[in-house]
């Protein structure tokens, strides 16, 4: 666990890089071993791969690149289930985040 500090977040990948590697491992572990692993793979190689971890008004979220469900190839799925998959796997995110950084209350 990381002593966080939200301005030294701004240069996150600077200061902050291995902890937001493991929040994003431990999501990926989480969400692959609960969905089908080849939906998984492909939101978090062409989505998520440019994503962007925020911190604001005391939380985290994921900032994702324009047209995410565009940038979904290989993999058919609805998009019902592409958005319930996308938003559960983006909370996973977050709470890795919080708890990584030690910010779970």
């Amino acid at each position: 666990m990381a002593d966080f500090d939200p301005e030294k977040f701004e240069d996150k990948y600077a200061n902050y890089f291995p902890q937001l590697q493991r929040a994003y491992k431990n999501a990926f572990n989480t969400m692959n071993d609960e969905y089908d692993s080849t939906l998984i793979h492909a939101i978090d190689q062409q989505i998520l791969n440019e994503s962007e971890p925020m911190y604001e008004d005391g939380d985290f979220y994921v900032q994702l690149p324009e047209n995410p469900k565009e940038r979904l190839t290989g993999v058919v799925v609805e998009d019902e289930k592409l958005d319930a998959v996308l938003d559960r796997y983006l909370d996973e995110l977050a709470a890795e985040h919080r708890r990584v950084f030690g910010l779970n209350g």
